[in-house]
């Protein structure tokens, strides 16, 4: 059952200056029954459509501004918030303002009011934007083809791509981030990513080069630290992912894991991932080039707590909604509504892929963080990645030094230049 919408002051007045040229020329009884009839489109009171009948229909301007509804009060609690949640977009941030606002208060780094919370459960997303544009943020956010042989084990996984509203987490879209420079020569430092479809959950490790090794001891932590199972894994047709070694590993090791993987060169069938790629992959590490074991080490402390700042801190849009508005043969026009923004844990929460248990463990998890020192915790973190120097030309770097898992025996050639 859908609401009627209330019409402005704008479009009553465009609706009573139509009615007026009626009004006049009407006889009593006419009258009346023009007033029933406005009354009830209008829902204005009867007295009140004599009145603006009889008169000119003009807007009188305002004779005294419209006091302040959000004081300071608001916009400081609105600026604190933003800087712990590195200033997201209005959409994302008004949503989460209310519990993000007791939740710093809690660690002290915010005073709140009831008439605050109050206040800030109101706001509207074009009021929280237009505060946005006044907060100035200190630190700026951070910009080839060739033929290959065709690969043998594309032919037996399918193409495609995972629904958008897939309602049920572990259905994970999966990407490699180059963090080569200007050079993609030599080896060098790898991001693969994992973003999960219904949920936004994210997870990251940094990897040196691209070989099965590393590959498959980045996927055991991230299968180590995951609250929930994995159902497919979609990746690119990158063969760093789509090779014969880890396609049995995902077969030994999650039991009826469903594999598929992108069309070529379409990078819209991993949307989700793709997206992920710039933020928050290049935001924080931009375009620079990291080529050691240490590069990898400090990276990987810097996904750790990346890892629980935006799976629990960082809220996310999903599209709630499509619709088909226009279709001329060529091209299709679709109109998407979003949902409220919300962060990863709060949408895995709402779903029945995470237990009680480890539900219960991650909320005292996030309860007792601060999200400000946290990310002032990542921003020392990046400092220091960028202080540690590149690879020597001719230097060797031990890719096992970065392992986890060293229970493997190592490989004929584990050194990489």
């Amino acid at each position: 059952m859908t609401t009627e919408e209330e019409m402005t002051v704008n479009e009553r007045r465009k609706y009573l200056r139509k009615m007026k040229s009626r009004y006049i020329k009407a006889k009593r009884q006419a009258r009346s029954q023009l007033l029933d009839e406005m009354e009830a489109v209008t829902g204005l009171h009867r007295k009140g459509l004599i009145r603006l009948m009889n008169s000119s229909l003009e807007r009188k301007p305002r004779s005294q501004e419209r006091s302040k509804t959000y004081g300071t009060e608001v916009s400081n609690a609105i600026r604190v918030i933003a800087a712990s949640l590195d200033y997201p977009c209005a959409e994302r941030l008004t949503p989460n303002l209310g519990w993000m606002a007791k939740h710093l208060a809690a660690h002290d780094e915010l005073q709140v009011s009831d008439s605050l919370l109050l206040l800030l459960d109101q706001i509207s997303t074009s009021t929280v934007a237009r505060r946005l544009k006044t907060i100035r943020q200190d630190q700026p956010r951070l910009a080839r083809r060739r033929p290959r042989p065709a690969n043998s084990v594309l032919r037996g996984i399918p193409m495609g791509r995972i629904p958008w509203d897939v309602g049920v987490p572990g259905h994970f879209e999966t990407d490699l981030v180059h963090h080569c420079g200007t050079s993609a020569s030599g080896e060098y430092v790898h991001t693969l990513q994992m973003v999960d479809v219904a949920t936004g959950w994210t997870e990251t490790k940094a990897v040196l080069g691209r070989s099965y090794v590393v590959m498959k001891d980045a996927f055991q932590c991230i299968l180590e630290r995951l609250p929930f199972a994995v159902l497919e894994i979609h990746p690119d047709n990158g063969s760093e992912f789509l090779n014969h070694h880890l396609v049995r590993f995902w077969k030994e090791t999650v039991k009826g894991v469903h594999l598929s993987r992108s069309r070529p060169y379409h990078s819209n069938d991993n949307p989700f991932v793709e997206q992920r790629n710039g933020h928050p992959i290049r935001v924080y590490l931009g375009h620079d080039r990291l080529d050691t074991v240490a590069h990898t080490r400090a990276v990987n402390q810097l996904y750790d707590k990346l890892w629980l700042y935006l799976n629990f801190f960082q809220p996310v849009m999903r599209v709630a909604e499509k619709t088909v508005i226009a279709e001329d043969g060529q091209r299709t026009k679709i109109k998407r509504r979003y949902d409220a923004a919300r962060p990863p844990f709060d949408r895995v929460c709402a779903t029945e892929g995470i237990s009680h248990e480890q539900r219960a463990q991650l909320t005292a998890l996030r309860d007792q963080t601060n999200p400000r020192q946290l990310l002032a915790t990542i921003q020392e973190l990046i400092d220091l990645i960028f202080s540690l120097p590149n690879a020597v030309p001719g230097e060797v770097q031990n890719v096992y030094d970065t392992l986890e898992y060293k229970d493997d025996p190592k490989p004929v050639e584990p050194e990489v230049r």
